[in-house]
């Protein structure tokens, strides 16, 4: 259980922050920016949470739940060096599950004829925020995954890939179904 007795420590105020395991990086550091990045996304997933309701919110409480472990999956790089504790981890049964909720919502919509201009509904717009900032979080996972001396869970890069594709599909269902859907018409403000 986590206590949080002092939410300033004043240790930040040079710049730096601390992984799981104590050491020290730049608040610019690629990693920081990667999990600082799944915390914005859990973030815009909580406001669209404020807009929806029944199993799609139940599905976006799991979700927010997911976030925080892949947080703290991706502020405890893997090392050669056993750790002090067993550092959380998401799991192959969490991208699992979000397919599974993808291919029900999907069952119940319309397939798409074209694009999808984000927007419709204030649920929808929120969702379309948050599966934006999520593919922003998945580019800086695979880029640190890409940084030599780095690594990453493939399965939180899947799950960031995999989330994105559910936010897209919710966005959907919260737009009544795909009948508030927005599309787009190509070359449509040509003149």
């Amino acid at each position: 259980m986590v206590v949080l007795n002092r939410i300033y420590t004043r240790t930040g105020d040079t710049g730096t922050t601390a992984l799981a395991s104590g050491e020290r990086r730049s608040k610019a550091d690629l990693r920081i920016e990667t999990y600082g990045t799944v915390d914005e996304t859990n973030a815009c997933v909580g406001l669209a949470r404020q807009h929806s309701t029944g199993d799609l919110d139940a599905m976006l409480s799991r979700i927010q739940n997911d976030l925080f472990d892949l947080g703290a999956d991706l502020a405890t790089p893997e090392s050669d060096t056993p750790p002090a504790y067993e550092p959380l981890r998401i799991v192959p049964e969490q991208v699992e599950r979000v397919e599974r909720e993808i291919d029900a919502l999907n069952a119940g919509l319309q397939p798409l004829r074209s694009f999808v201009l984000p927007g419709g509904t204030a649920a929808a717009a929120a969702l379309h925020l948050a599966r934006t900032v999520c593919r922003r979080a998945e580019r800086l996972a695979v880029a640190l995954a890409a940084t030599p001396g780095e690594r990453v869970s493939p399965v939180a890069i899947q799950y960031l890939n995999r989330l994105s594709d559910f936010l897209f599909v919710a966005s959907r269902v919260a737009n009544d179904g795909g009948a508030k859907d927005v599309l787009w018409v190509p070359g449509k403000n040509r003149g």
